[in-house]
């Protein structure tokens, strides 16, 4: 039975309204608890209990901040004025994953002439492979070496020679899944680029500074390495826990991604894997302008109406464990 699409409109049609409070205050507490222990972290004695304890705090606090960079991919300055700049300085410059790499790169995975292609960033056929799906959840771990090679080590190169320069932008400037997605580059682009890793590289070589000086221990380094390479792996689980992943290849409309992608309601735990809305990620493809504080009430609507809670609650899994089992089972049938 097909989704009433005019009911399920007319049903959230008044939840598209974003509060800037919440946004504001969300990240400012995330962030500031997530460097906050990430400082503890760095000042106990190396594995201690009080070590581990701030660390997990700071990996969680820290990967919530930083999925704040999917809601700025949505919205934009008149709906959050402010909040990228903010965001970029407190999260995206010292995690080394600026706004640039989604901004205008997620609208690609939404798009329905490139959903499920090969034209889409996000997105590879891991109901086909259950090697490809395991090669991508560990290589989530390597995720900060790239970031570190990218922003300190080409952004100079980047910045002497224009050619290169466009060769970064296309190849190497985006979070992607599929490595064959190229970026089409233009003026406004290549500004942006340079202008964020010329920031990213100048506050980088800052705190090398400081640690030469003594000012800042180098185990901050590691820690930062250990911090970005969990919150890269917990990241990647939900990635493929939010969709099905059974695209043939060919667009799909809403209705088709709507099917192709998963909501995981959970209990209040869920929040700490699939923070700022992206555990109702179905529900995010379907009404893609709906900010992430709206979604639980917009899910707890479409849910609780029929006749479309009868096929919406299809798209609902009970947990990750249960989504990432179907996906790596479905992989195993078609290998054998």
């Amino acid at each position: 039975m097909a989704l009433d699409d005019v009911q399920a409109r007319r049903l959230v049609r008044d939840l598209h309204r974003v509060n800037t409070s919440i946004y504001w205050t969300d990240l400012i507490l995330s962030a500031t608890v997530g460097w906050g222990a990430f400082c503890l972290a760095v000042a106990t004695p190396t594995f201690s209990w009080r070590m581990l304890a701030a660390t997990t705090i700071a990996i969680l606090c820290l990967y919530r901040a930083l999925c704040f960079i999917h809601e700025i991919s949505h919205q934009n300055y008149r709906t959050l004025p402010g909040f990228e700049p903010v965001w970029n300085l407190v999260v995206g410059y010292p995690l080394l994953m600026p706004s640039l790499v989604y901004s205008g790169v997620h609208n690609d995975h939404h798009r329905i002439s490139s959903y499920g292609t090969s034209d889409d960033p996000e997105y590879l056929p891991f109901a086909r492979s259950r090697r490809l799906t395991v090669l991508f959840a560990f290589e989530s771990f390597l995720i900060p070496a790239a970031l570190l090679i990218r922003f300190l080590i080409l952004t100079p190169v980047g910045l002497v020679s224009e050619r290169f320069q466009n060769w970064l932008v296309v190849h190497f400037s985006s979070l992607t899944i599929n490595v064959g997605y190229e970026r089409v580059v233009t003026a406004e682009l290549l500004r942006k680029v340079r202008r964020q890793s010329a920031a990213i590289l100048l506050m980088w070589m800052a705190a090398l500074g400081f640690a030469v000086g003594r000012l800042l221990p180098w185990r901050a380094f590691a820690l930062w390495f250990i911090v970005t390479a969990f919150a890269s792996f917990v990241n990647t689980l939900r990635t493929l826990g939010a969709h099905a992943y059974e695209s043939s290849g060919q667009p799909l409309d809403r209705m088709g991604q709507l099917r192709d992608s998963i909501d995981t309601p959970g209990r209040f735990w869920t929040e700490l894997w699939a923070p700022v809305g992206l555990r109702y990620h179905a529900l995010h493809h379907y009404f893609p302008g709906i900010p992430y504080h709206s979604l639980p009430e917009a899910y707890r609507r479409l849910v609780n109406t029929l006749p479309i809670s009868n096929t919406y609650r299809e798209m609902s899994s009970p947990s990750l464990a249960h989504s990432l089992r179907s996906l790596y089972r479905k992989g195993m049938s078609i290998w054998k």
